[in-house]
């Protein structure tokens, strides 16, 4: 399996590889994942669900939980770092979200863009040129 990046949670309980590039980097400002990541925003990209592969003994400190109808994201019960998250009702049910700032390798991202500017924090502005929509 060819490997193109690998994370890890903070406390390195988790690990996992992706045997694929990352698509579709955002950054997002709705409230569940402002409150998931305790931040401003939430930076992800995504993978067909199948490229990630749980590499560690510690896949059992990997929980879920359900944010929203279908939504379940996924995070280390020990550290508490948030990692993926999935929509199973959506077009891309079959793709999971990872947390960029999980990764241990170097992304280089071409395409950037904010999603649900509308309930951003109120006291972050956003200040590059990327792509926004509510």
């Amino acid at each position: 399996m060819d490997e193109f990046h690998h994370g890890s949670c903070l406390c390195g309980a988790i690990k996992y590889r992706l045997s694929t590039e990352l698509k579709a980097v955002t950054h997002c400002h709705c409230s569940q994942c402002r409150k998931g990541h305790g931040a401003a925003f939430a930076t992800y990209a995504s993978a067909p669900a199948s490229a990630l592969t749980i590499i560690t003994s510690g896949a059992d400190s990997l929980q879920a939980y359900e944010s929203s109808r279908g939504v379940t994201r996924q995070f280390c019960s020990r550290c508490g770092s948030s990692l993926f998250w999935t929509d199973s009702t959506g077009p891309f049910s079959e793709w999971v979200s990872i947390a960029l700032g999980t990764l241990d390798t170097t992304l280089r991202v071409r395409k950037q863009k904010h999603v649900c500017v509308g309930s951003k924090a109120d006291w972050y502005d956003i200040n590059d040129p990327h792509p926004q929509t509510d």
